[in-house]
């Protein structure tokens, strides 16, 4: 056998085919679902609607609105919270909003701050690149891996809010922002519409934990990190006199899902919000790929 067909050879074993890929993506969703932390995270996120259903049936008791005790805020938050009463659907909206703010992306934040640090500090990031995958293909599946997890936690929050608003109050045709009727089952749809939006609200901040994931050997560091990095942005977000760069903070446009539930739908901030995600992703995954390409893999 000639140099040239070892050499071929060599390469057909050492490049993975695509069902290997595929195994290692599952492989990768496996691992990170079977975690006690993963599942602590998905319970948090699955009681956040159990107690706000709770909190607005006692409230609304004695007959009254659960809006009408008060207050402004901003977003689509109170506009939802006034209808659960009249339709248990609302409390998908509701939910989403008082979710998306801090609990979804915190949880983001930590899986992805772990994809690439929690291996290294584990050991076990030298046998995965031993394995025929590639630091790009691995860093790819990991990142997927995160946006599995950023859609099955906003269907959580919206599967929990849906069951709990069916049980304690009444469903049926609905009255959108804008004032106007829609069946229930437009309603629905329109549910399940904002849960896909605010999962793609997050891929900013999935890309950006697994950057801070390749900079450290510290699985929690990088989990701090990320977590501290999301409440400076959501902090500066509220301070008047930065009202010139907000716009450009990935938290900026997430409660533009609220646009949906207009008639007809809104879609300037809602294609703001989903082309600022599209560019966080891009940023700072070509900042992973760069840092983790390069980087010596120690352990």
């Amino acid at each position: 056998m000639s140099r040239a067909e070892v050499m071929s050879r060599g390469d057909a074993v050492r490049r993975p085919s695509p069902l290997w890929t595929l195994g290692l993506l599952r492989s990768e969703l496996l691992t990170t679902l079977r975690r006690w932390r993963t599942l602590a995270l998905l319970g948090v996120l699955a009681a956040v609607p159990v107690l706000v259903g709770i909190a607005v049936k006692i409230e609304t008791g004695d007959g009254s609105s659960a809006g009408s005790g008060g207050g402004g805020g901003g977003g689509g938050g109170p506009a939802f919270i006034a209808q659960i009463t009249n339709n248990g659907l609302f409390l998908v909206f509701t939910a989403l909003a008082a979710t998306l703010p801090f609990f979804l992306p915190m949880a983001v934040g930590v899986i992805a701050g772990d994809a690439i640090a929690g291996e290294a500090n584990a050991g076990t990031l030298r046998y995965l690149l031993v394995a025929p995958a590639g630091r790009t293909r691995l860093l790819l599946t990991k990142y997927a891996t995160t946006m599995a997890f950023c859609l099955l936690a906003t269907l959580v929050v919206a599967l929990s809010a849906l069951a709990v608003g069916a049980v304690l109050f009444p469903l049926g045709d609905l009255t959108t922002i804008s004032g106007t009727r829609i069946s229930f089952a437009d309603g629905l749809g329109r549910a399940l519409l904002i849960a896909l939006v605010v999962a793609a609200s997050l891929i900013g901040v999935a890309a950006l934990g697994l950057f801070v994931s390749t900079l450290t050997n510290s699985g929690v560091a990088a989990m701090a990190t990320t977590v501290g990095l999301l409440i400076t942005v959501q902090i500066l977000d509220q301070i008047p006199q930065l009202h010139a760069i907000q716009p450009y903070f990935f938290s900026h446009y997430w409660l533009s899902f609220a646009d949906l539930m207009r008639d007809p739908v809104y879609y300037d901030d809602l294609l703001k919000n989903l082309g600022l995600q599209g560019l966080y992703a891009a940023v700072f995954g070509s900042a992973a790929w760069a840092r983790f390409t390069a980087k010596d893999i120690t352990a």
